[in-house]
């Protein structure tokens, strides 16, 4: 193992997967220049050429089709949407082929591409470049939808993502970027689907995604000697690990989904749906969701602080599951 960030940890998974398949190709905004929107492009122009780091203008419509194209032709095409606010402008690109187009060939066609972009709040961006609409994705049938917490998951994920035959949604936050961690040495894939519990516990089961599982580790830590809290990172959403959820819930008999997304309509209310119809009998109380506010994010970084659930937030639903009737 060595440290590594994870922007860092993107980057090599990128360098490895264009050395190893002549096929993989980038396409995007401003990947030569600035490495895209986080920097994780940054050298593969120099390294790979210009004609496998496609640099575009501001057209999203046009480049996600466009890779949707030549992914039926069998190349490997890793699009880079530089905030996921902007998918809005190529929902169709996205839903109506990328997700439907195996389906719809009858196996005839696969569709081996990779969206990744960078979303979440905390930087005082507001409304229109501070969303987490992973539950859009999550909700149409024919996409993969994967969200990484860390470097070391965020490298084997994107490689195993690149891998696959379907289009993969890989959403990245981007106050993680910065953020280092273990990664392991040398070629290493995570399979999607495959949950991780980053911290055992025995009184409450909490799954978080993506930036929350760092703030509900944190709480769990500040709470350890009155409440054990077991932390499950789901990893991808789908496919999703429900298995893994489950079997804490039976141990535990208590379920806290934490998510910044606005809790109304969220991944987290799927999540809550499959353990109470598998798991009724275990549960001990009623599962809950802690989730952003239902509202536009404001620029107002104290307002923007508010409206994100937070170390003491998560820790105030993780007492209440616990509370006595």
């Amino acid at each position: 193992m060595r440290e590594a960030s994870y922007v860092k940890a993107l980057n090599e998974a990128l360098i490895e997967e264009m050395a190893r398949d002549e096929s993989v190709f980038l396409i995007g905004e401003d990947l030569v220049e600035l490495g895209g929107g986080s920097g994780a492009t940054k050298g593969l122009a120099e390294r790979f050429g210009a004609h496998r780091v496609r640099q575009t203008p501001l057209s999203e419509a046009a480049f996600v089709g466009l890779a949707v194209g030549a992914a039926m032709t069998g190349l490997r095409p890793v699009v880079e949407i530089m905030y996921v606010d902007f998918v809005t402008v190529c929902m169709d690109q996205i839903i109506n082929q990328a997700a439907k187009l195996r389906y719809m060939s009858g196996g005839q066609f696969t569709i081996p591409l990779v969206i990744r972009s960078q979303g979440g709040g905390g930087t005082s961006e507001a409304a229109q470049h501070s969303q987490s609409p992973e539950a859009w994705f999550a909700h149409t049938p024919g996409l993969k939808v994967v969200m990484p917490a860390t470097a070391a998951d965020a490298k084997g994920l994107l490689k195993s993502a690149i891998r696959d035959d379907n289009p993969v949604v890989f959403l990245e936050h981007k106050l993680l970027y910065a953020t280092k961690g273990e990664v392991p040495k040398g070629e290493y894939l995570i399979p999607l689907g495959q949950a991780e519990v980053k911290r055992p516990g025995h009184d409450v089961t909490l799954v978080a995604t993506s930036l929350m599982v760092h703030k509900s580790l944190a709480a769990a830590e500040t709470i350890a000697d009155e409440i054990s809290v077991e932390v499950i990172d789901p990893r991808t959403l789908v496919p999703l690990d429900i298995d893994c959820i489950n079997a804490s819930v039976r141990k535990t008999g208590r379920l806290l989904v934490v998510q910044e997304a606005c809790t109304r309509g969220g991944f987290g209310s799927e999540i809550v749906r499959r353990v109470t119809e598998e798991c009724f009998d275990s549960l001990r109380s009623a599962p809950k969701v802690l989730g952003g506010a239902n509202l536009p994010m404001p620029f107002s970084h104290p307002l923007e602080t508010a409206c994100i659930p937070q170390e003491e937030t998560i820790i105030e639903a993780i007492s209440s599951l616990l509370a006595p009737p």
